[in-house]
């Protein structure tokens, strides 16, 4: 089975959440605040389990840039000055069905 596919990645400051349509049909909002405090990016996660950092006070946080990584990601660079996870359409979409 193949694996979802972004359909159409939709940045909103306004609303400060990223709205991402699949072309399974699957729809998602996931607000910036998940994506900065769940950034797949080592000074996030860590190197290993048990390694994950907790992230607060990222409620108001912007995305100002969104830069495609290849055919399988987004770089996202946030007003905070962090850049360097690199967000996979799999990863993505985890965080989507986990903000429902």
């Amino acid at each position: 089975m193949s694996r979802p596919w972004p359909e159409k990645l939709d940045f909103s400051s306004r609303d400060k959440a990223l709205h991402a349509r699949f072309d399974d049909g699957c729809a998602f909002t996931i607000p910036y605040e998940t994506l900065r405090v769940e950034s797949p990016s080592a000074e996030v996660q860590g190197h290993g389990p048990g390694q994950k950092k907790l992230i607060t006070g990222k409620q108001n946080v912007d995305i100002t840039k969104a830069e495609p990584v290849g055919r399988y990601a987004v770089r996202l660079t946030f007003d905070d000055g962090h850049d360097s996870g690199i967000f996979t359409w799999d990863y993505l979409y985890a965080l989507g069905e986990a903000a429902r």
